[in-house]
């Protein structure tokens, strides 16, 4: 039997995406846990401001299912046309029952408090079943201000490589790279010529700049955004110089997966 030419352009596509994210992090993806869940996170107070992390569009059953992704309109890199893409299922919620005016059904706030993996927080695949068994609307009025995004995941499969291929908006293949015009940070000009295509170097250098115009690393000083206690990692990830935008992959802990609930 004979690879699919497809499958094979994809996979070599895959191997280059592969080495040019070791090379920006410093480290080859092949040392990483491979069994380990990676995740894309989005963050900064631009999505914060406006108002993205309690739009209904996160709450709809079908999104909290993994069955349909969130698609915002909000652009986070200049010149990119697409915008992120998020799983509301892999996403993480701060519940708080008693902030709204809705009568709850009984046994709801024991229920979501049970399947929270630390404190008022939970996975959207974990809310999903209660909304259904005590047949509750979260988009209702009266369940205002009872639920936010704690942690905004991008669509992924679960690799580094895809939690990467997301945090850098890089697409599936050669044809959906942006070409970013922001100039890389002089430091990582020796680092970005160790990629060999020149469109897939401009793209990732609008995440190697001063922060100006694109977003620069955070390396040593990256966090996993107050999901640390419950034993997840940030492996790296990206900022602008004005704290509106961050992205950051990281390695989530068994007792955000379930693996040990």
């Amino acid at each position: 039997m004979t690879n699919h030419p497809t499958a094979v352009a994809g996979a070599h596509w895959d191997h280059q995406l592969a080495h040019a994210f070791g090379v920006l992090i410093g480290r080859p993806l092949a040392e990483f846990d491979p069994e380990a869940v990676y995740v894309a996170r989005v963050g900064g107070n631009y999505p914060d401001e406006s108002g993205l992390w309690a739009e209904h569009a996160w709450v709809r059953p079908a999104a909290l299912r993994g069955e349909e992704p969130f698609v915002s309109a909000l652009h986070l890199f200049d010149e990119a046309e697409g915008t992120p893409v998020f799983d509301p299922s892999a996403s993480v919620f701060e519940f708080r029952p008693a902030d709204g005016t809705a009568e709850l059904p009984e046994g709801f706030a024991a229920a979501v408090k049970a399947a929270c993996f630390s404190g008022r927080l939970l996975r959207g695949a974990d809310l999903a079943p209660l909304l259904e068994r005590y047949g509750v609307d979260l988009t209702a009025p009266g369940f205002a201000g009872t639920w936010q995004v704690f942690a905004a995941v991008l669509v992924s499969d679960g690799t580094l490589l895809d939690a990467l291929r997301a945090a850098f908006a890089t697409g599936r293949t050669p044809e959906e790279l942006t070409p970013f015009t922001a100039e890389p940070d002089e430091e990582w000009m020796r680092e970005l010529a160790a990629i060999p295509d020149p469109a897939l170097r401009a793209h990732l250098g609008y995440f190697c700049t001063d922060g100006d115009e694109g977003l620069m690393p955070v390396l040593d000083d990256t966090t996993a955004h107050g999901l640390e206690h419950a034993g997840c990692e940030a492996v790296v990830g990206w900022e602008d110089g004005h704290g509106q935008v961050e992205v950051t992959v990281i390695r989530l802990g068994d007792l955000v997966t379930g693996a040990r609930r």
